[in-house]
Formats: C-alpha cells, sequence, structure tokens
C-alpha cells in the first residue's frame, strides 16, 4: 500500500520494498492493539526483518488509527509521529513503550489532565526512549503554534493517517489488511503458529 516517504518509520518490519504488505491499524490507548504490537515485536519483527523466512517478501506498516471516542488518542498518536521524526530509529521502540503506559492515557486516569498537561506526560515518556536532548525536539513538534486554529507541527502527517484510515473504512483497531483487503481472520491474540500458517497460504513470491 502507499506510503508518504515521511512516513517510513512507520514500517516497523520487513523490507521497504517487499511486494506483500501488511497495514496493521493501531490505536495508542487500544488494549486489543497493544496485544498486536506485542505480536509484531515477537513474530513478525523476526519472521520478516532481516534474516528472516520472509525478509524481502512482506513489510508491515504500523497505520495508526486514531479513535476519536478516546480523549487522548490524537495526543498519543501526534508524540509517536514527532519521534518518528526527531528519531526515525526510535519509532517503534516507543510505540511499544507507550503500549506498555498506555493506562496513563485511559479516559479516567487522564480526565483531570488539560492538553498541554498530556503533552508534557508524552514528551517525557519519550525521553526514556529517545533521550532529553531529542525528547526537546519533539516538545517543539508538539507546541501548538500559527494560526488559532492550526494544530502542531506533525499534523500534516496525522491528518495523512486518519484520511488513509477513512478511505479504506477502517473502524475498528487493530484491522489488518493484506496487500490492501482486509484480512478479517486476522486476530490479535495470533501466534507463531498462526501466523506461519498465514503466510505459508499468502506469499506467492
Amino acid at each position: 500500500m502507499a506510503l508518504q516517504p515521511s512516513l517510513r518509520p512507520l514500517i516497523v518490519a520487513g523490507r521497504y520494498d517487499a511486494p506483500h504488505t501488511l497495514d496493521i491499524f493501531i490505536d495508542y490507548v487500544c488494549p486489543y492493539s497493544a496485544k498486536i504490537a506485542l505480536v509484531i515485536d515477537s513474530v513478525l519483527k523476526p519472521l520478516l526483518d532481516a534474516g528472516g523466512k520472509y525478509d524481502g517478501k512482506v513489510k508491515a506498516i504500523a497505520r495508526l488509527q486514531v479513535q476519536p471516542w478516546h480523549g487522548t488518542s490524537t495526543f498519543t498518536h501526534e508524540a509517536a509521529l514527532a519521534v518518528a521524526r526527531v528519531s526515525p530509529q526510535d519509532f517503534w521502540k516507543f510505540s511499544l513503550v507507550l503500549f506498555k503506559n498506555q493506562g496513563d492515557y485511559f479516559d479516567i486516569p487522564s480526565s483531570q489532565l488539560t492538553p498541554l498537561q498530556i503533552r508534557e506526560k508524552l514528551v517525557a515518556l519519550a525521553a526514556t526512549v529517545i533521550g532529553k536532548d531529542k525528547a526537546e525536539e519533539v516538545k517543539d513538534l508538539l507546541t501548538l503554534k500559527g494560526s488559532p486554529n492550526g494544530g502542531v507541527a506533525v499534523t500534516d502527517e496525522l491528518k495523512y493517517t486518519i484520511k488513509f484510515s477513512r478511505q479504506n473504512s477502517i473502524h475498528v483497531s487493530p484491522t489488518v489488511l493484506w496487500d490492501g483487503l482486509v484480512a478479517g481472520e486476522i486476530g490479535s491474540s495470533w501466534g507463531e503458529k498462526e501466523w506461519t500458517d498465514f503466510f505459508t497460504t499468502k506469499v506467492t513470491v
């Protein structure tokens, strides 16, 4: 599937030019997305990255799926996009840390925080992954500037991810596409056996 160049860090497993594509739509405050994120890290990356059985054949793209019924969803995705810009190689590492700490951004724990306070928490979390100096760059990207309703520096990337989800009629997270079509059989609880069986029947290169 298409991916604008600035979002190449969202390819979290496999090579950029691999002919088969898994688009995995995830939301940072969705518990089921957290489950599939762990699977991406423990199962898919070993299979798709260098030396894996499907190295050069399949790539996996983390498609950021903002769920607007969770108030902090937009902020968490903005933070991930800012990290992707400042420290592309750490995007997925930060994503995993964000999933590990997602409870801090659930509706009730975050209900008394202002948007600025939520962004400050996310910058502090980013600092644990990319260091304080780069986290200051993330903070700058997440600072409201310009027009009163102009968003932050990564708003355009956020718009792209949302528009991509909408045009593909993605409603829930996680949802997985295989070569552009929804693969409804794939679940967040799939393990190595299920994924290996899936690739055995689907990979044609």
